[in-house]
């Protein structure tokens, strides 16, 4: 273990040279938010900032971290996983270093010693103090108590405003930031000095909204934005286009045409062009450490409209989520699986058990029981792998499809507990 706790310290190394942002003792918590973007943007796993504030010490704990964590900081410098990191760096002479004493020598000879009187070296001293104390602003301790954060929706429909109700008089912030979910891209600046800010939530599902001030996070509030039964839409930057009921039943099976989807988007090609199809709502008797979901699928685009066709199957917790992607069996490579734990790269991972003939529907079912996750495609085992954490609760179900999709049912349930169930 001790040879791993070297080998850890080397990976930070490397990882502050990659980074070149000074020493890591002076990095603030917002140099750890953008780590932790920089890691999931090269290695598609969600390492948060607390646990890469335990591996650089800021933060007290004992416990190694876990081979998931390991294997996604060695991914961002470029190793396949922490079993190649380890054994390209079993010899690396920076681990055969021991601790240096640091000595104190002195310099000058002791018949020419330098005495200076001790009123000098605390007149000195003082000086040095008053001059700092004038340069440097003393941070004051935050009563979080007396910081106000609100959030209040104002429909229980898309699209969905929500009123923040803020106020942080007496902080004397420099910048005040609200960050309307987990994704940063989604950030407004408020005033000081204001009280109010409004934002427009497009597409469904549970959110934090964060109330930042000078980079430090001080209040959050859940956010859950529900739809009124399945709701579907082509993803669009800012705001989607929504579909109707109409637009989205099809001959025993909910989506899309692929008539419908020329119309809206004026192009015949859907490459890069995402519908999507969401149920977020309470699952009150499903339990998200004990249950199964059931699906019967299929990306119903031709390779001429979407070359990869690909599908995501996305259950939506108030913790975490699980995606399980599938795809045309020549592109497995650009699909990402995400477990509830940890995310696995089609770059670096074999997920072809995960390629399809979508000439055919595709059965999915995956379970969480006993702390194992499981994946079977078409009555077929290709993931069976342990889960540390639970999605908190289950409060939503989505379909995401690269161009056309036909859902012809959906399940999802908890043994002896409770059903939900849509045949379409």
């Amino acid at each position: 273990m001790e040879k791993e706790k070297q080998l850890l310290m080397l990976c930070r190394k490397f990882i502050e040279q990659s980074l070149n942002w000074g020493d890591s003792i002076i990095w603030s918590n917002d140099d750890f938010e953008q780590l932790s973007e920089k890691i999931f943007d090269k290695t598609k796993v969600q390492l948060s900032v607390s646990t890469l504030k335990r591996i650089w010490g800021k933060v007290r704990y004992e416990n190694f971290p876990t081979g998931a964590t390991l294997n996604a900081l060695a991914g961002y410098i470029g190793y396949e996983n922490w079993r190649d990191f380890r054994q390209k760096n079993q010899d690396n002479e920076l681990l055969q270093l021991p601790q240096k004493e640091v000595k104190i020598v002195n310099t000058v000879p002791s018949s020419r010693k330098i005495v200076v009187p001790v009123s000098l070296f605390f007149i000195i001293l003082i000086a040095i103090g008053f001059t700092w104390l004038s340069l440097k602003k003393v941070p004051k301790q935050i009563n979080l108590s007396k910081i106000k954060f609100e959030a209040i929706k104002v429909s229980d429909n898309l699209p969905n405003s929500v009123i923040f109700n803020y106020d942080v008089d007496g902080l004397n912030p420099d910048s005040v930031f609200i960050q309307q979910s987990w994704d940063p891209r989604l950030t407004d600046k408020v005033a000081v000095n204001g009280k109010q800010h409004t934002s427009i939530y497009y597409e469904p599902g549970f959110f934090i909204a964060k109330l930042i001030a000078d980079g430090k996070v001080l209040k959050q509030r859940p956010l859950f934005i529900k739809t009124q039964g399945w709701k579907g839409m082509i993803e669009k930057s800012p705001i989607p286009l929504y579909l109707s009921e109409n637009e989205i039943k099809g001959n025993g099976y909910m989506g899309i045409s692929d008539s419908t989807l020329k119309q809206k988007t004026g192009s015949p090609v859907f490459n890069d062009t995402w519908t999507k199809f969401a149920n977020v709502r309470e699952f009150k008797d499903i339990d998200a450490s004990n249950f199964v979901f059931e699906t019967t699928l299929r990306n119903s685009s031709s390779m001429e409209a979407s070359v990869c066709r690909r599908i995501n199957v996305v259950l939506l917790g108030t913790g975490n989520a699980i995606i399980i992607p599938l795809v045309d069996k020549g592109c497995i490579s650009s699909i990402d699986l995400l477990t509830g734990d940890v995310w696995i790269s089609g770059k670096t991972h074999d997920l072809r058990s995960f390629g399809c003939d979508f000439s055919q529907f595709q059965t999915l079912k995956c379970s969480v029981q006993n702390h194992h996750f499981k994946i079977y495609l078409n009555d077929k085992l290709i993931i069976n792998m342990p889960q540390q954490h639970t999605l908190g609760e289950i409060v939503g179900i989505r379909f995401e499809s690269e161009g056309t999709a036909q859902i012809k049912n959906v399940k999802l349930s908890t043994p002896k507990k409770g059903t939900y169930y849509n045949q379409f």
